[in-house]
C-alpha cells in the first residue's frame, strides 16, 4: 500500500504540499543574551578567585576582607542560577531530574564529610553533566553544594566559591569532545573508553577543585615572612612559586590526591552503567523518539507521520 499524503500545519491543507523547512536544531542554535551574561557572570567569578594575584593586600586585610569577598560573589551565583534554568533546562522532568540529583549529591556529600578528600559527588556531578549538558551541569554542582550548606550546616565564606567551582567541574564533562554523539546503548567498547576520558578529566578537575579553592584565602590562611607566605605587591612569578608550594604541601599531596583517586574509581566502576541509565531517562525531543527515526527519514520511507499537536506532545506515527 502506498503512503497516503496528509493535511495538517505543515501543508496549509493542500494535497502534495512541499514539506516546511525543518526547524534549526538546538545544537546550531546561536548563543543567546542570557548565555553571554552567564558566561560573564562565570568569568566575573573566576577573577574573585584570583584576587591575590592581581590586588596587593596584606594578610591582616585579606582576613578582614574575605567574607566580604564571599559576600560578593552570592549575588552573581544567585544570577548565574537563574540565567543556567533557561528553556532548555526548564521542562518539568528535566527540573524533576535536576532536584533528585541535587538530593542524592547533598546525601552522598553529607555521607563524605569528615573523610579528608573524599569527593564522591564529584563522580555524580560528572556523569550527570556528561549526559545532559554543560547547563545541567553547571546548575547540578550549585545546587548541590548550596543545599548540602544549608540544611547540613558549613555555610561560610567559602560557600559561594564551592558553588561556583562544582559547577564548573560539571559543566567541563559536558565540554569534552564526543558527548553529543554518544548513544543510548553503545558498544562495551566505546562504553569504557568514553568512562576513561571522564576518569582522566575526573583526576585534573580534583586537583584543579583544590588549587582554585586554595587560592582565594591564601594570603591569609599562613603568616608571613616563609617560604609560602603571600608577599603584598611581590613579583607575580614570585607569589605564584609561593602559592604552588603552599599548596602543593597542604593540599596536592593529600585531599587533592584522595579526592583524584575516589572519583576514577568511583567513573571506571558505575560510569557506564550510570551514563547509561541517566542518557534513558534523557527527554527527546518534540516530534522524535529516543532512539527512533526523525520524522523528516520516516517521511521520506513512505510512513505517516501526523502533525505535531498544539500541546507540544511527541508526534504519533502512523502505519500506512
Amino acid at each position: 500500500m502506498t503512503a497516503q499524503h496528509i493535511t495538517g500545519p505543515e501543508t496549509n491543507g493542500e494535497r502534495n504540499a512541499p514539506l516546511a523547512k525543518p526547524r534549526r536544531s538546538s545544537s546550531t542554535r546561536r548563543p543567546g543574551w542570557s548565555t553571554w551574561l552567564l558566561v560573564t557572570g562565570n568569568v566575573i567569578a573566576a577573577a574573585a578567585f584570583c584576587w591575590p594575584l592581581v590586588v596587593p593586600a596584606l594578610p591582616q586585610q585579606a582576613r578582614a576582607a574575605a567574607p566580604i569577598a564571599a559576600l560578593a560573589v552570592i549575588p552573581f551565583a544567585a544570577v548565574a542560577l537563574g540565567l543556567a534554568l533557561d528553556g532548555r533546562v526548564r521542562s518539568a522532568k528535566t527540573l524533576a531530574l535536576l532536584g533528585t540529583l541535587t538530593a542524592i549529591g547533598t546525601a552522598v556529600r553529607v555521607a563524605g564529610a569528615g573523610v579528608g578528600g573524599v569527593e564522591l559527588v564529584f563522580v555524580l556531578l560528572i556523569l550527570a553533566g556528561r549526559a545532559y549538558g554543560a547547563r545541567f551541569g553547571f546548575l547540578l554542582g550549585m545546587l548541590t553544594i548550596a543545599l548540602s550548606s544549608t540544611v547540613f550546616g558549613g555555610f561560610g565564606p567559602w560557600t559561594p566559591f564551592q558553588m561556583f567551582a562544582c559547577g564548573w567541574v560539571g559543566a567541563g564533562a559536558a565540554l569534552i569532545p564526543g558527548g553529543r554523539a554518544a548513544s543510548v546503548s553503545p558498544s562495551r567498547g566505546r562504553r569504557m573508553r568514553e568512562a576513561g576520558i571522564l576518569a582522566l578529566y575526573g583526576a585534573l578537575a580534583s586537583y584543579a577543585f583544590g588549587l582554585i579553592m586554595n587560592l582565594w584565602f591564601w594570603p591569609f590562611a599562613v603568616g608571613t615572612g616563609t617560604d609560602i607566605s603571600y608577599a603584598p605587591g611581590a613579583p607575580l612569578g614570585q607569589n605564584l612559586a609561593s602559592f604552588g608550594l603552599y599548596t602543593l604541601v597542604t593540599s596536592t599531596l593529600t585531599w587533592d590526591t584522595l579526592r583524584a583517586i575516589t572519583t576514577v574509581v568511583g567513573i571506571l566502576v558505575a560510569g557506564p552503567a550510570a551514563l547509561a541509565a541517566l542518557r534513558r531517562a534523557k527527554l527527546s525531543r518534540p516530534g522524535r523518539r529516543l532512539g527512533g527515526p526523525s520524522p523528516a527519514a520516516v517521511l521520506r520511507s513512505g510512513e505517516r507521520v501526523a502533525p505535531e499537536p498544539a500541546n507540544g506532545e511527541p508526534a504519533t506515527h502512523l502505519n500506512s
